[in-house]
């Protein structure tokens, strides 16, 4: 049986620069057992300075719907003098 690794317990900080400090100085995998961990939901929160629909239409632009041409021969013969700019 594999022996459990006995991880260190996360001091207490009086400010932030102290815990940044901690953190970039040693891994967290001695602090922390990672197998035990729960994916967590992304939060989206507006700051004031931009709406709900704005974040929305950020993350979820609008597509144009794809239009099917009314005359085939037409649409080959607009594609045709768009790209070769010739006529038929």
């Amino acid at each position: 049986m594999a022996k459990k690794k006995r991880l260190k317990r996360v001091p207490k900080f009086a400010a932030e620069s102290a815990k940044r400090a901690l953190w970039e100085e040693n891994d967290s995998t001695a602090y922390l057992d990672w197998k035990k961990a729960q994916p967590a939901a992304v939060v989206v929160r507006s700051a004031g300075r931009f709406t709900l629909q704005d974040v929305h239409n950020a993350l979820f632009p609008k597509k144009a719907p794809k239009r099917k041409p009314a005359n085939v021969k037409e649409a080959i013969r607009t594609y045709i003098r768009k790209r070769h700019g010739r006529l038929p």
